[in-house]
């Protein structure tokens, strides 16, 4: 048992901020209120000065390898997540049995793709025991190169009816829901009916579908369209993944495109994640250098000495266009800065707008939302800018992603829920990743407890309580 007494009492769920004791007990809150009767000999710990709120989740994170080849899951634990949900953008690593995978399934570790059902990847995750938990989504393009040989085309019947059974056996094993990346060439092909019958499958176990648009450029009001539609008739909740209007052509859409979610959102449980920086990261693609664009290299297995320069710069050095030197790096990733302040601030400030990291734990060179995306919430857009008060950032980044994705005992400070919890500084919260600097951890951070065992304290790694969310079979 723990009492930590004194704090300032976040709960995550938007309402305001009160002073008050929460005792931890057995991995859960066993209390929580202003003055606490607890036996004298239980240990306390002072929190006069700091905020205790519930563990950040990550709404969106590409950690499915990382869980198991990095389990102390630093990146995260040091900015206060205590739960990170895998499988995004229609990647994950089950169950997909593969040693060369294709962009993008090889954002996550080449050797790591070994695990043929959700059950095999969960146990080895649960082996691992990570630092924080973990709500695994199941990767369409995953179904995809699992059940069909030729990516060029929509899957036929028969190959629909394999993946949907992969999938049907995945959530009855824990999994919390489907993802889809029909952005990337592997699912590009993909159409409705595919969608939709694996759609209908997540809605038979409750689950939820995260999906990475189609297009988040020109055509973003299409694709938002697309995704809801499909969504509506399979009869599921859709999260849309880090909402952007991409490339300066885009800039200031945003006020079309949540104007259309808002509609949406009438008729369907829809919500949305997004992360607090100007810059995205991805594979490196021919398509996106632009000449608009500034494009700095992440990683490339043909030219590892270049992660972190500018493509224009490494262009230049090779007297050849930026496209051709997206072919010679290949394979590789980048940070692609397409976003302007404007929409930015105007999607991660909406109601319906939970955070996520999608920081890419492999990367030699990693954008910096890897290690700084939550801290970033509260010191850039709330503290300094005035944005969002501090309840309404904890709100996006703990109660909101529960609810979205159906976390019943988690993401609240309320008596019977697991204790995940963060305690922080908030007047000297922030982060020091940047794009030149992408691995520090953040500052002002004093501790994380994760399923009542301090996970991080003062910085310093401790216990590693982690496990995979979700039904067991």
């Amino acid at each position: 048992m723990l009492l930590l007494q004194h704090a300032l009492l976040v709960d995550g769920s938007g309402a305001p901020a009160s002073r008050g004791e929460l005792l931890i007990a057995d991995g859960r809150i066993a209390a929580i209120g202003p003055r606490l009767a607890v036996d004298p000999a239980v240990p306390r710990r002072d929190c006069t000065g700091l905020v205790l709120a519930p563990g950040f989740i990550d709404a969106h994170s590409h950690d499915d390898a990382a869980l198991l080849t990095a389990p102390d899951m630093l990146p995260k634990l040091s900015q206060g997540a205590t739960s990170v949900v895998t499988g995004n953008c229609g990647i994950s690593l089950a169950p997909l049995l593969t040693p060369d995978p294709p962009p993008p399934m090889n954002l996550l570790a080449r050797e790591q793709f070994r695990h043929a059902s959700f059950a095999a990847w969960r146990d080895a995750v649960d082996a691992a025991r990570p630092a924080v938990n973990a709500i695994g989504l199941v990767g369409h393009t995953a179904l995809r190169l699992r059940c069909m040989d030729d990516l060029t085309r929509p899957a036929s019947p028969a190959e629909r009816d394999a993946m949907c059974a992969l999938l049907d056996q995945a959530l009855s094993e824990g999994a919390a829901g489907l993802s889809s990346g029909t952005f990337y060439a592997p699912a590009a092909a993909a159409d409705r009916a595919e969608l939709l019958a694996l759609a209908r499958v997540a809605a038979r176990h409750g689950g939820v579908y995260a999906v990475h648009l189609r297009n988040e450029m020109e055509q973003v009001l299409d694709a938002i369209t697309e995704a809801a539609d499909c969504a509506f008739e399979a009869g599921l909740p859709l999260v849309i993944s880090h909402h952007k209007c991409a490339g300066r052509a885009q800039w200031g859409r945003s006020l079309q495109t949540l104007a259309l979610i808002e509609r949406l959102s009438e008729r369907q449980a829809l919500g949305l994640d997004v992360y607090p920086y100007l810059a995205g990261s991805t594979v490196l693609r021919e398509d996106l250098a632009d000449g608009l664009t500034p494009i700095r290299l992440t990683w490339s297995e043909a030219h590892p000495e270049l992660a972190g320069q500018w493509l224009a710069d490494i262009a230049q050095g090779w007297g050849c266009s930026e496209p051709e030197a997206v072919t010679r790096l290949q394979p590789g990733g980048a940070c692609y800065f397409q976003m302007c302040d404007a929409d930015v601030d105007r999607i991660l400030t909406h109601p319906l707008a939970m955070i996520g990291s999608d920081g890419l734990p492999h990367d030699r060179f990693p954008h910096p939302r890897l290690w700084g995306a939550f801290p970033r919430v509260w010191a850039h857009y709330g503290r300094e800018r005035g944005l969002l008060t501090l309840e309404q950032a904890v709100h996006k980044m703990t109660g909101l992603t529960a609810q979205r994705f159906g976390l019943p005992d988690r993401g609240l400070l309320r008596a019977g829920f697991a204790a995940d919890l963060v305690l922080f500084n908030a007047e000297r919260l922030r982060d020091r990743a940047d794009y030149g600097t992408p691995c520090l951890p953040a500052e002002g951070l004093q501790a994380v407890w994760v399923n009542g065992a301090l996970a991080l304290d003062g910085g310093e790694p401790l216990g590693r309580a982690g496990r995979v969310l979700g039904k067991r079979r």
